[in-house]
């Protein structure tokens, strides 16, 4: 199997894919932020002092997946058409879901990846006053649509919420 990031020297390079036609695609990531049970109630009681963290993390999560070139050396530059960052509090943290769609050359996997980080790291940094053994955990593409390998979905995880 050749890497295509890689030239015929082993060096990194940005794959070409100025030939590909442009499909409909998507990716969908999640991610876990451990938090400890009294960051959970100050979450859901909307107590947290840095304010709504929820909103700010989606916010941000949008927000990474538009900018993931910048942070992504070898990451294509494509149109984000659709961002959709997800969280949910739970008894022992926060489930991140982000769902990235494109109408481009090339896949949003890194997209809805970095969507996914960034938001739980807005998490982190905004509970990190009230608990600073805060984590993130399990981050991973969990389903894509479109381009040339078509469609997958990660065996034993839920559907799209």
């Amino acid at each position: 199997m050749t890497f295509t990031h890689l030239d015929a020297a082993g060096h990194a390079r940005m794959v070409d894919v100025t030939e590909k036609q442009p499909t409909v695609r998507s990716a969908t990531a999640r991610g876990f932020v451990h938090c400890a049970p009294h960051v959970v109630a100050a979450l859901r009681d909307d107590t947290v002092p840095k304010g709504d963290v929820l909103a700010v993390a989606r916010i941000a999560g949008i927000a990474g997946a538009k900018r993931t070139p910048e942070l992504l050396p070898l990451a294509h530059v494509i149109g984000v058409h659709g961002a959709v960052v997800d969280l949910q509090i739970v008894d022992d943290g926060v489930e991140l879901e982000a769902t990235v769609r494109t109408a481009d050359r090339t896949g949003v996997e890194m997209e809805a990846l970095t969507a996914v980080s960034v938001a739980a790291l807005t998490v982190v940094d905004m509970v990190k006053g009230l608990d600073k053994g805060t984590s993130i955990a399990n981050v991973r593409i969990v389903a894509k649509t479109g381009g040339k390998s078509g469609d997958w979905h990660r065996p034993g995880e839920p559907a799209q919420s």
